[in-house]
């Protein structure tokens, strides 16, 4: 994992925040995959904050949009950010 990566938790009623920090390569995918499985089956909505990512390296966006678990949600999630457009799965939504 990129030694600098993290991921910031915070909840609003029922939706989910997430705010990325640091790079995103291999490790730093899984670790958003391990943080949406805990927490995405009690949110509505789940809003993922790219600002704070300093770069995504293709082998960490390729794993993400790979092994994310819950492809049929994907319409619940908001990517937002410098990185939103970058990371966003497909049927997702960007700001």
């Amino acid at each position: 994992m990129a030694s600098n990566f993290r991921i910031f938790i915070h909840r609003n009623s029922d939706n989910l925040h997430l705010k990325l920090v640091g790079e995103f390569d291999g490790s730093s995918a899984f670790e958003l995959i391990n943080v949406l499985k805990a927490n995405y089956d009690r949110a509505e909505k789940v809003v993922i904050n790219t600002c704070g990512l300093s770069s995504i390296h293709p082998f960490g966006l390729s794993v993400f949009q790979k092994n994310f678990p819950f492809k049929k949600l994907s319409h619940d999630l908001t990517f937002t950010g410098k990185y939103g457009n970058t990371i966003a799965l497909q049927g997702s939504n960007s700001l």
